[in-house]
């Protein structure tokens, strides 16, 4: 089988979130299956020792309504694993791969440059496209829009994945220009029309031939009015084809008995070198350099989406307590002066950084004891899953692939390999954090979690054949009909977030 894997971002060139992990780490694992997969993604600012061994295959135009764009289309292989980029300095040279007005723009000519560089590949044909998230949403149904009854894209099945559905890519109806499409017959309840506007999201999960998202708890919760965010309905018409199908991390990337960005390297059967790593944690962040006392860890966005709102209405009685925090992220301006003002009134206790550090979070990872996610909702979650690599046990609350990749641990079976509360309440997140901290007191079982959660495998390999099998079923299977979504909560439009990016 020959895989594209059409994504924003990609480790290790650029990356906003985990969506640049699940792009790299992914197409790897797949490839180690005997798949050939390869990675297309915009070409934004790169260092020039990488732009020196990067081969140029073709340049081409395109048009976004009446304008003409240039773009080309260049080669990598890096690790073992191949990478198409488009080029476009106007949309592409920023720092950041989204967060800008003119993103529906960037990312219509993204999904046309890239169906329109299908054309200069060689001889790799691609059996399956495999779009991520809204930015590529619209290279599916654009294949059939632009290219029906040419034979190098009728041949194609379409794969689609959503790793965050707050994320739509909602825009006006005026964006419909870019297209250049009949607006009698595409924008309508079953293609583009989202209410008064368009969404770039809707359209894609509408004409895929499969749709997945990034934890089965997920997949289910997407159904819903509270967790679909509008397109609950879409998704319940598409129900027999969307799976979810849990991410995993890379083994190779995350490591603790080879990393060289943590203090000290250990591992499950040498343990001791996690100490080292606390103390010289807390040496760094300018906290009491004290073994015995626990440090509780985030690393995360700052946003009301990762629960940052219960931590905020849970500090005061937290730091009555002998516990250390730490966290480093950032986002929303309102969150991020909270938490300097919490670190300001606990000083010594409570050390924020704000800014996203690689290096710092491997070391936050590896030299905490507990790692917390309270979120609204969580697609999958990747900081869990590191943490458990680095023997840090997890605090989550149970939403999306939280609830599918932590469970409670039970002392009187010693199974489990966290800590879990079910309501998003500072109550509950509270009762679990000291359910945890409880068990920290009594070393020895303290030790026996760390032991299990550092024996979880989070690793692609189950993923990835889970991925092969669904390609499998793809390509076997008939051509689809759509049929019109329906109009249903119609009445309910205060439920809706209208997100753009």
């Amino acid at each position: 089988m020959k895989i594209l894997f059409v994504a924003a971002e990609a480790y290790p060139f650029i990356k906003a979130g985990g969506l640049g992990d699940v792009a790299y780490s992914l197409p790897k694992a797949l490839r180690k299956s005997g798949m050939d997969v390869r990675v297309i993604m915009p070409r934004y600012k790169l260092p020039k020792k990488i732009k020196r061994i990067m081969k140029k295959l073709a340049s081409y135009k395109i048009y976004i309504g009446w304008k003409t764009v240039y773009c080309s289309l260049w080669y990598l292989e890096w690790n073992g694993l191949p990478y198409y980029f488009i080029d476009n300095p106007e949309y592409f040279y920023r720092p950041n791969p989204y967060g800008y007005n003119d993103d529906d723009e960037r990312f219509v000519c993204f999904s046309k440059a890239v169906l329109e560089g299908l054309k200069y590949m060689g001889d790799f044909k691609p059996d399956i496209m495999h779009c991520n998230d809204w930015h590529t949403a619209l290279a599916i149904p654009l294949k059939d829009a632009y290219y029906q009854g040419n034979s190098l894209y009728d041949d194609i099945k379409t794969v689609f994945t959503i790793h965050n559905i707050l994320y739509q890519g909602v825009y006006g109806k005026d964006t419909l220009w870019m297209l250049g499409l009949d607006e009698k017959k595409y924008y309508t309840e079953n293609k583009l029309k989202y209410y008064d506007g368009i969404s770039f999201m809707k359209w894609g999960i509408a004409a895929a031939d499969k749709v997945t998202t990034v934890s089965k708890s997920y997949a289910e919760e997407i159904q819903q009015s509270w967790f679909g965010y509008g397109l609950h309905s879409v998704l319940r018409e598409r129900k027999n084809d969307l799976h979810g199908i849990v991410n995993g991390i890379d083994y190779e990337v995350f490591n603790p008995e080879n990393d060289k960005e943590i203090f000290n390297n250990f591992s499950r059967e040498i343990p001791s070198g996690k100490k080292i790593n606390k103390l010289k944690l807390q040496e760094k962040l300018g906290l009491e350099v004290n073994e015995n006392i626990p440090i509780i860890a985030m690393v995360t966005r700052l946003t009301d989406q990762k629960g940052i709102g219960l931590l905020e209405g849970a500090m005061h009685r937290l730091m009555k307590r002998e516990v250390q925090l730490v966290i480093t992220g950032t986002g929303q301006e309102h969150y991020e002066n909270a938490l300097r003002y919490m670190e300001n009134r606990y000083k010594g206790k409570v050390k924020v950084v704000i800014e996203f550090d690689q290096i710092l979070s491997k070391q936050i990872y590896a030299g905490s004891d507990l790692f917390l996610m309270p979120s609204k909702f969580e697609p999958c979650g990747l900081g869990q899953l590191i943490a458990m690599r680095y023997g840090t046990v997890p605090i989550v609350r149970k939403t999306g692939g939280l609830k599918d990749t932590v469970k409670e641990y039970n002392e009187y079976t010693g199974q489990g390999n966290g800590f879990t509360f079910n309501n998003y309440s500072t109550e509950d997140m509270l009762f679990s954090i000291e359910r945890a901290l409880s068990f920290y007191e009594k070393k020895e079982v303290w030790n026996n979690l760390v032991n299990t959660v550092m024996n979880e495998d989070n690793t692609w390999e189950k993923s990835a054949s889970k991925y092969k099998k669904l390609y499998e079923r793809v390509l076997l299977a008939k051509p689809r009909k759509v049929h019109n979504v329906k109009k249903k909560n119609r009445k309910n439009k205060e439920q809706l977030l209208i997100a753009s990016c």
